[in-house]
């Protein structure tokens, strides 16, 4: 079943879901096991993420100086009303403009050049950011002439001086997001729905092995927890109401299918797959021989333990292949998709045949949209498999 918040999200285009500080770590740490200088020396801007809310800023900041980053940039899009309510913890900054009556709200730009001494209480909150960025001169903290939006003349110059992006951008926006990194040539480590894969703007990508998934797939079985205003919080879905520093509520959902999609590089994507061979998934597993697809030239796979280890021709395999996929064990060729992008399909079904197979299949009128994926014959019907990535062993 979809997530109720993750759908209300996107019918009203509300992204305020807030990535949990402990889900950060865990994914960074599985690159700096591969690379301890992955982040060294480097620009990283999280251009997606108000700073008083942001838990991307807040780890950033944080480890500064372990990581040995050159210099953190965060821009935050839309006003927060958390930001509105704290500007006076940041004192009389001679950037901004004074203005009578009520503070103006704005999107705001914080760049980190140095960070010293975080009070070195074991705690980190709003009154250390803000100590932090008045204390240390080398350090700015400005309002932006525009909104934030990632897509502004201000936050592209700001993503042109950066070196890797690492942020939670809007589930409504992704086609676009992904599509800004790629022209900029920018490395990234960013938050998406897995779905995302199926979309011809990001496949393409998968398949030439430009960007691939990240390592945290198997925390909570595919799932992540957002913290999420209260505006947009179904109270049948939330898991856990906590009260944050600033002593607002802060309501905990499960998103079901969400992932980390990057082109930087970590060890579990070099870890090969366990396979067992044809005859034995055959004999141990399946105990029937594996079904052809009747519109591609390939074998269905509808489990990825079930790979065969020894089969040399095409497999249609669950787009879940990807959170264990190997580029050193296995080729991408296509996906079982309407839009046949890679030339794979050997049937397209006409439309009188996918009435038929509808009248077959249910015993009434209908169409049987038997182009959208890979079809198999079972009983003499016509049958749709679920969304398939095709994919063959790469020769050794």
């Amino acid at each position: 079943m979809a997530n109720i918040n993750l759908g209300n999200a996107k019918k009203v285009k509300n992204d305020e879901f807030y990535t949990q500080y402990s889900d950060i770590q865990k994914e960074i740490e599985a690159y700096l096991e591969l690379n301890p200088d992955v982040f060294r020396g480097r620009v990283v801007y999280c251009n997606c993420d108000d700073p008083f809310e942001s838990n991307f800023f807040r780890y950033f900041v944080l480890n500064f100086n372990k990581l040995g980053l050159k210099q953190l940039i965060t821009t935050s899009y839309k006003p927060s009303p958390v930001a509105n309510t704290q500007l006076g913890l940041f004192g009389d900054d001679k950037t901004l403009t004074k203005s009578k009556g009520r503070s103006k709200v704005t999107a705001n730009k914080f760049i980190i050049n140095e960070v010293k001494d975080i009070d070195g209480d074991g705690e980190f909150n709003l009154k250390d950011v803000a100590k932090q960025l008045k204390a240390n001169k080398n350090n700015e903290w400005t309002p932006l002439e525009g909104d934030g939006d990632f897509r502004s003349e201000e936050s592209i110059d700001l993503l042109k001086q950066s070196d890797i992006v690492v942020t939670n951008p809007p589930f409504s926006l992704f086609r676009e997001y992904i599509k800004q990194l790629v022209k900029y040539d920018q490395k990234f480590l960013i938050i998406g729905n897995l779905n995302a894969i199926t979309y011809k703007e990001i496949f393409p990508l998968l398949k030439e092995n430009k960007i691939w998934l990240g390592n945290n797939y198997k925390v909570n079985a595919g799932a992540m927890f957002f913290e999420i205003p209260e505006k947009i919080a179904n109270l049948e879905q939330v898991r856990e109401i906590k009260t944050n520093e600033s002593g607002k509520k802060v309501y905990i959902t499960r998103v079901q299918g969400v992932r980390w999609f990057t082109n930087l590089d970590h060890g579990r994507r070099h870890q090969p797959l366990p396979l067992m061979t044809k005859a034995e998934v055959i004999k141990f597993v399946m105990k029937k021989p594996f079904e052809k697809y009747d519109n591609y030239d390939a074998i269905e796979v509808s489990l990825v333990k079930n790979i065969p280890s020894d089969f040399s021709g095409i497999m249609g395999v669950p787009v879940s292949i990807l959170d264990k996929y190997n580029p050193e064990q296995f080729k991408i060729v296509g996906m079982c998709e309407n839009v046949d992008l890679y030339r794979q399909k050997t049937k397209v079904y006409t439309s009188a045949e996918c009435k038929q197979a509808y009248l077959d299949k249910f015993g009434k009128k209908g169409t049987y949209d038997l182009n959208a994926s890979g079809v198999v014959i079972r009983d003499g019907l016509l049958e749709k498999v679920y969304q398939r990535v095709l994919i063959k062993h790469k020769k050794k």
